[in-house]
């Protein structure tokens, strides 16, 4: 299926594992760049390095947790706005 992702980027929060994870590996399939967000930073690394692999796409990890601190908040975005080509 083409969504037509191809050279847009993914904002996906809470992605380092379970459906985040599994949001952001689609995404990525179908060619997005994809910047994930949590708050293990090992993790993220790791999930970062996984989707990239698995899809030969760009991956962009951001250690925030986003329960409400607008600080974390802007961090993803701007990183969302960094990577748009």
């Amino acid at each position: 299926m083409d969504l037509g992702l191809e050279n847009r980027v993914a904002l996906v929060a809470a992605s380092s594992r379970g459906l985040g994870k599994a949001c952001a590996l689609e995404l990525a399939r179908e060619g997005a760049r994809v910047v994930i967000c949590a708050r293990d930073p090992v993790r993220l690394a790791v999930t970062a390095k996984e989707i990239a692999s698995a899809t030969g796409a760009e991956v962009f990890p951001v250690e925030a947790a986003l329960t409400g601190a607008a600080a974390d908040l802007a961090e993803l975005l701007a990183a969302g706005s960094r990577y748009h080509a």
